[in-house]
Formats: C-alpha cells, structure tokens, sequence
C-alpha cells in the first residue's frame, strides 16, 4: 500500500504534469512574469466558472481579505464580526488594519459561524461581518445576508476552503460561495483544493466600481494611471506561473470535488455507528466540497485516537487546537460576555482524516480499519 498522506500534491502533479510544463515553459520563453495573459486567463476562467461578475487576483488569501477590508473603507476602530472558530489569518488583517475583530462562536453541526449571535454582538461600531466558510461548506449566508442589509453592514466571504460549494437561497436561487457578499476572498496555497505550486489568491466582486478599487488597492493605490496612486494601496498580485498551474487545475476542480465526496461518503458509511465518533454533517442548504474531513471525537479520547493512527503510519491533523479568542494575540478584544463555548468544545474534539484527489479504496479501508480498531 502506498504511504498514506494527508495531502498528495505530486500524484496530482503526474496527471496534468505535461500542460505545466508546457506552461511554464511558454511564461518564461515570453517574460511575461507578472500579469501577463495566462494570468487574464485564468481571472476569465474563474469568473466562468463561479459565475462572478469580476475576478482579481492577488498574491495570497489573506492579501485578499486585507485588499477587500481596504477597499471598503473601514476606519481603525471600527468592529468586524469574525468567528472565532476559523484559521489565525481571518482575524490577523482586520487587526493588522486597526480595526476590531469581535468573535462569535461555531454552529455545532456545520462548524460554521452561528447566526444566531450577530444580533447580540452588533453595536454602532460595528461595519463588516467576515463569514468563513470552513472545511468545505457554505455559512448559512442568507441570514447572514438579510442582518447586513437590515444594519448597513459589507460581507467579505473567507472562501479560502470552499471554493465551488454551491448555497441554495430559501427561494430556490444558488450561488457559489465567495460571490454572495459584497466581496469573496479566496486562497491558492498549495493544498487547498484549487491550489498553485506557491501562493496565490483571489479576490471576487460583484460592482464594478467596488472591484475598479480593489484592483486599484492591489496595485499600489493605482486607479487607472500609471504611477499616479490615488488611493493607499499594496503590491498584491498574482504571477503568471501561478495562472498557469491554476489554470491546468480548474479544467479538474469538478473532478476533484467529487473524489473527495467519495473520500469522505466512505469515511461516514464505515465510521458512523462507532458511538464515541461524530462525523461531519452536510448543511441543507449547501453542497460540501470537503477541503478537509474533520470529525469529533467524544469522551476525551480525540489525543490518543491521534497517537494510536501516528503509531500505524496515519497521519491526522487537528484543525484547529486553539480559537482565536484563546490565542495570546488576541485575547485583549474580548468584551467578557461572549458565549463561545461551543468553539471550546471543538478545540478538544475536532480530527481530521486524509483526504485529497489521490486516495485508494486500499487506505481508506486501512484508514476505517485501524480507527474501528482502537474503540471496538
């Protein structure tokens, strides 16, 4: 049996090796760097494909929350609601930017930020709702929605492990994730699902004149003029051999997405009846594109489950072992009446299994295997 990894960018890497290169070879036979046409290419080819308006790339995923942050506006002080339930980069630019993260906690069963809590957390300070669509399913964004209009609030969509999940609105209507709010960001680090072979983001919008700005804050301020820097802006851009490897790898994203399916409907069918085991749920509402497959584990056993796979050549990842609002750079913006308890609980049960494009029935029964051996 092959070694089991928790990503296998390489087995990717053979199947569509020939059109990289052949890419790659073209991007530095023209020079073109930065922004040349395989760059344009891909925006265009995104834009199809999730059916956005406008497409900017940028350098990373958190470049792009922090691009989309600026453009909007938001002055230092000014609050943003953000779960706490989320990687470190959500919550790092909006602090980075002066403003004030204000944390709220996990649905139970979808992981996702708890609707429910926006309305005891608003204040006249607050401006922006940043929603992370984590593991690989929409938040509930309609809601979500209906609160920011209701209040005069902007929406940046963190889409960075759910690109190509689908959100069916109460009355039929669907979106991708990332082209709901005002603005979606998205990241192509390499072992996300639509991954480069370095960094790279994403940024999408839906009005044109908020994406002219966007483009603008990723150039250095420039809105049109070459060096003429009208706005304050930073140098966020995505390079061409990036695109081209982008590019290759959309062409599969659908493909993709449904081995992954097969990956983690295999790991529900064969682990769900182990009672001390909670695997993921699906929203109602949203398709799961399962950029990770992260289940609980109950009885405080979650540790030496994880020590027991080490031993037999599984690794397993724990996403993640802090919320934000117990990491030490973050701790001073709580109020001391929030209620995040169920982001507590997660710390201490959350597991995440293999999974990626490259898996064999061969591992995953190993997989299911040596887990229903250490609890039956």
């Amino acid at each position: 049996m092959k070694k089991i990894q928790m990503v296998d960018l390489n087995g990717q890497f053979q199947k569509i090796k020939s059109e990289i290169i052949d890419g790659i070879e073209r991007v530095c036979e023209t020079s073109s760097f930065i922004n040349g046409s395989d760059v344009k290419s891909f925006a265009d080819n995104l834009k199809q494909y999730t059916g956005s308006e406008y497409v900017i790339p940028c350098a990373n995923g958190t470049d792009a929350i922090q691009v989309a942050l600026m453009a909007l506006g938001l002055k230092a002080g000014d609050e943003v609601i953000v779960p706490t339930w989320t990687y470190v980069a959500t919550a790092e630019v909006i602090a980075l930017l002066g403003l004030k993260p204000i944390f709220i906690d996990a649905d139970k069963d979808s992981y996702n930020i708890d609707v429910h809590q926006l309305e005891a957390v608003l204040t006249s300070k607050t401006k922006a709702i940043v929603p992370v669509h984590l593991y690989g399913q929409c938040c509930d964004m309609e809601p979500i929605m209906k609160f920011a209009s209701k209040h005069n609030l902007s929406v940046v969509e963190d889409n960075a492990q759910a690109i190509g999940a689908v959100y069916t609105f109460s009355d039929g209507k669907q979106k991708q994730a990332g082209t709901i709010g005002h603005i979606g960001t998205t990241s192509f680090y390499p072992a996300k699902n639509l991954g480069a072979f370095g960094d790279g983001g994403a940024i999408f919008c839906q009005d044109e004149s908020l994406a002219k700005t966007i483009m603008g804050v990723c150039n250095h301020g420039e809105l049109g003029v070459k060096y003429y820097h009208d706005i304050l802006g930073v140098n966020s851009r995505l390079d061409s051999i990036q695109a081209v490897v982008l590019n290759a790898k959309l062409k599969h994203l659908r493909a993709y997405e449904i081995a992954r399916n097969s990956v983690a409907n295999f790991y529900s069918k064969n682990l769900s009846e182990i009672s001390a085991i909670e695997v993921p749920s699906i929203s109602h509402n949203s398709t799961h594109v399962f950029h990770q497959y992260v289940m609980k584990i109950k009885d405080g056993r979650r540790d030496a489950l994880k020590a027991f796979l080490a031993e037999k050549g599984i690794p397993t990842m724990i996403y993640y072992p802090l919320p934000l609002h117990y990491q030490k750079a973050y701790s001073h913006y709580l109020r001391g009446d929030e209620n995040l308890k169920i982001s507590e609980q997660l710390a201490t049960e959350v597991l995440a299994l293999p999974i990626h494009t490259e898996m064999k029935e061969e591992q995953l029964q190993y997989i299911t295997d040596m887990i229903k051996s250490f609890f039956l």
